[in-house]
């Protein structure tokens, strides 16, 4: 154990209490207790058991006298009174006290020491202790002892059940949080991901707070300084293009915008596994080794190596692991205010251009939407692309109102100059099925030539729907794919497929609508 911790206070009396332990002291004891195989590449690899993801919809905020007018109630932030949350808690308590042995894991969540929080994890499972050890920012020997009493706390029973009768329960799983009482409530899921982004839904609503946009975005710098943020939903590149080798990476997934500029919120990666190679992402797989964590992936019983083609448990295996495992990573984290600003999108409808320019209000619009698209195919009777909105492109971690964070941005963008852009990494020349998708090379040579500033200077044509300002050219890119209508052999198919995306764009910001202004509004499709 690396210093006494008194878990009294909190109700705790187990007699053994492991404290910031080390990968190796943390990979013997999961071993020795059979619940870990170490990979041929010196990972650790476990199980998260029956979740093996999130559980949105067992999340839970307890409303108070502070919280009640602030947070954005509905189906991503549902109610949970008080008195409620204690007895999930006591039941956390309980379970933990029934264990050997439990594990804390001090850490910070925020590279910026003005905006940090101090989080304390207790968990049973060595798993979960070598998990938040990467994805915290790791104190030093001295902030260990200094650490003193936490922001946070996260009560992590995972391995026991909720009770699901208890008020404002669905089920025997839950992520109950009190801003209250600066605690999160674990139960009925042992997957590490939920105390990832019980932490980000806690930055997520402190930030604001003191005028500081949390985002769910990765960021890069270039070798002048210049930052780029990545904003994006799952299938759209957004870790593929910000893992640049002639840029730095700050971070893959939270960051935050303060007066000081970037910040991320994290000390560690937590990247998805399904069909990873060294030839797509020779980062990550690289980054698998001594001190990572590989979670439901299947190992060959002999040689220990990970077949990450294999789905059998999960499509959603994922790994973990400090960011200094990056060979490119900036340590400390963090970087001036941004250049610019690049929403991401795999519109698989064909429609979108490849790249386009944003005004602030089009900004905000495409950042409240946050839309991508799903391929047909990957459900029973579904033949056509499916369009996805996730506000803020994180809608199930946002806690204030989506049109918080796009005020916070614009009021950013604006006071630092930044500019934004909309690129398009889905379908070109049709909609899925009948178009191709878009090359990544095309994809790198836009976002080169954003970086390098080539396309600020190009001439533009507006689309006739959404109206964008497109580039109408770009170094290494056909001319003749950035305006799409020109791609489409069939005009009416491509004025229709234009007309059916614009009306499910403007059905989506019906439910933000009350919360933006006109010019926001004035910004979205013209029907």
């Amino acid at each position: 154990m690396s210093g006494k911790v008194d878990l009294a206070q909190y109700g705790l009396k187990v007699d053994t209490v492991h404290r910031n332990l080390s990968p190796p002291a943390l990979y013997e004891i999961s071993v020795s207790r059979k619940r870990a195989l170490i990979s041929s590449t010196g990972a650790l690899a476990t199980l998260s058991y029956e979740k093996t993801g999130r559980s949105p919809k067992d999340k839970r905020i307890v409303e108070d006298d502070e919280t009640k007018d602030d947070i954005w109630w509905g189906d991503v932030n549902i109610k949970l009174p008080h008195d409620s949350f204690v007895k999930l808690r006591q039941r956390a308590v309980d379970y933990l006290n029934s264990r050997e042995y439990i594990y804390v894991q001090d850490g910070f969540a925020g590279w910026d020491p003005d905006y940090r929080l101090k989080v304390r994890i207790i968990a049973s499972r060595a798993y979960h202790a070598l998990f938040m050890r990467n994805m915290l920012i790791r104190p030093s020997a001295e902030e260990l002892e200094d650490f003193g009493e936490p922001d946070f706390v996260v009560f992590n029973g995972g391995a026991f059940p909720a009770n699901a009768y208890t008020a404002g329960m669905t089920s025997p799983t839950t992520v109950s949080l009190s801003f209250e009482d600066k605690q999160i409530v674990i139960l009925g899921t042992q997957y590490a991901g939920e105390m990832k982004k019980g932490v980000f839904t806690v930055m997520n609503y402190l930030m604001p707070k003191r005028n500081v946009l949390s985002m769910h975005c990765s960021a890069n710098e270039g070798p002048d300084g210049d930052v780029s943020l990545f904003f994006g939903l799952s299938g759209t590149g957004k870790t593929t293009l910000s893992a640049d080798p002639s840029r730095s990476l700050i971070g893959d997934d939270e960051h935050c915008w303060s007066d000081n500029g970037i910040f991320n919120i994290e000390g560690g990666c937590y990247a998805k596994c399904i069909n990873l190679s060294a030839e797509k992402e020779p980062e990550i797989y690289s980054a698998i080794r001594f001190g990572s964590l590989l979670e439901n992936v299947i190992l060959d019983d002999e040689t220990r190596e990970v077949d990450f083609s294999d789905s059998s448990i999960t499509e959603n295996t994922r790994t973990s692991y400090p960011i200094e495992y990056i060979p490119n990573a900036k340590i400390p984290c963090v970087g001036g205010h941004p250049k610019n600003i690049i929403l991401l999108t795999c519109d698989a409808f064909g429609v979108l251009p490849p790249v386009s320019k944003l005004t602030p209000a089009q900004t905000m619009y495409h950042f409240i939407s946050g839309y991508t698209a799903k391929v047909a195919g990957t459900e029973v009777g579904v033949t056509e692309p499916q369009a996805t909105f996730s506000a803020c492109f994180g809608a199930a971690f946002l806690v204030w109102h989506p049109a918080k964070y796009a005020e916070l941005l614009a009021e950013r963008m604006k006071n630092h100059d930044s500019s934004a852009w909309l690129v398009n990494t889905g379908w070109t020349g049709g909609a899925y099925g009948v178009g191709s998708r878009m090359k990544l090379a095309y994809t790198r040579s836009i976002i080169d030539a954003i970086h390098s500033g080539a396309l600020s200077e190009t001439p533009c044509e507006e689309d006739p729907m959404f109206g964008f300002q497109i580039p109408t050219s770009c170094p290494e890119v056909p001319a003749e794919i950035l305006l799409p209508w020109k791609t489409w052999s069939d005009q009416a198919a491509f004025q229709d497929t234009s007309k059916k995306l614009a009306g499910m764009f403007a059905t989506n910001f019906e439910a933000y609508a009350d919360g933006s202004g006109p010019e926001i509004i004035a910004a979205g499709p013209r029907i």
